[in-house]
């Protein structure tokens, strides 16, 4: 029998990176956790093994908006958080019109389904910071305009207006989170944080001899995404809808990153880091850099995880599960 005063999330994308971490929060706070995952889905549901008896899970898909209206009506939510998508940049410009269906339209259908089976609950978007793209200001703030540089930007750009779009028509409670780069040790491999912390593990580990990389001179703002997933569930709380900037307000390069990886294995990274142009993006984005004032002020949100405490603790993962790999690989053998 269902606890009335428990409250129920939804959360779209709950074996993402992202969703797992906030499965783990909301449970902890005593919510009935149920997500959405969809049926053709290739992604493991790895990252939410450990917490899979305590979640409900329903497939359904955003690019068919009656199966998402059906789980909607049967779930019944007083929280839903949209964080699926197809959220690796690179493969937007591979696949541009499968990127706008999932990521652009598809918050539409979850809005419109949403506004339908159930407009009391509280929607929350997953906005990024690549909506701004060739940045025109320097901290970006809510105020920025955006100038997105891939078809993932523009994608996220159309999201994020359609969320507002219902908000101010249909009077729902609905705000977007204008994420910046948020990592941790469930990042995919294809994302430049953990494909180097991966590396570096294997390399440490005599795995694995070169790490090929793109632009060291990119900017980013990076985060820890435990620490985001809170600021998420910090913006439903609040008695009125809007959209917040979530960023640690520092921008470190790829280089940096390297640097504080390979270091932290007692390694010098010039002996394994080979630049490959492949890995340039066709337009490149210069410098994201979050202005997190209005979050800090009105949530009473902080980062918690240090830049340099992220990359040491991805590190850290990765040389655990390759060393766990090598040993089980050597018993086989053995």
């Amino acid at each position: 029998m269902s606890n009335k005063t428990q409250k129920t999330a939804l959360i779209t994308g709950i074996n993402g990176q992202d969703g797992s971490y906030l499965a783990e929060l909301l449970l902890s706070k005593g919510y009935r956790v149920t997500g959405i995952v969809r049926r053709s889905s290739t992604e493991t549901q790895q990252r939410i093994e450990h917490i899979r008896s305590k979640i409900e899970i329903y497939q359904a898909d955003l690019l068919d908006q009656s199966s998402l209206a059906k789980v909607l009506a049967e779930v019944q939510p007083d929280e839903v958080y949209n964080l699926a998508a197809m959220s690796f940049v690179p493969t937007s410009w591979q696949q541009p019109v499968l990127t706008a269906e999932f990521t652009a339209v598809g918050v539409t259908r979850m809005l419109e389904a949403l506004r339908q089976s159930c407009p009391t609950a509280k929607f929350y978007q997953a906005s990024s910071s690549e909506m701004y793209g060739k940045v025109l200001e320097v901290p970006q703030s809510e105020n920025t305009p955006f100038y997105p540089r891939s078809p993932y930007g523009v994608a996220k750009a159309y999201g994020h207006y359609i969320t507002v779009n219902y908000r101010e028509s249909y009077s729902l409670f609905a705000c977007s989170g204008i994420l910046f780069n948020h990592e941790s040790p469930r990042r995919g491999l294809e994302f430049v944080t953990r494909k180097i912390t991966d590396a570096v593990a294997k390399i440490k580990l005599g795995l694995q001899s070169e790490l090929r990389l793109g632009n060291l001179d990119a900017r980013r703002d990076w985060g820890f995404a435990g620490d985001y997933v809170r600021a998420m569930w910090l913006m439903l709380q609040q008695d009125t809808a809007d959209d917040f900037v979530i960023g640690t307000g520092e921008t470190h390069t790829v280089r940096e990153f390297v640097e504080i990886a390979f270091n932290h294995v007692g390694l010098d990274h010039q002996k394994y880091v080979v630049v490959d142009p492949k890995f340039y993006r066709p337009a490149e984005v210069d410098l994201l850099l979050g202005n997190p004032t209005k979050a800090m002020k009105t949530l009473g949100w902080k980062p918690d995880v240090s830049f340099t405490q992220l990359v040491t603790m991805m590190v850290d993962a990765d040389l655990k599960l390759h060393a766990q790999t090598s040993k089980e690989n050597l018993s086989k053998v053995a």
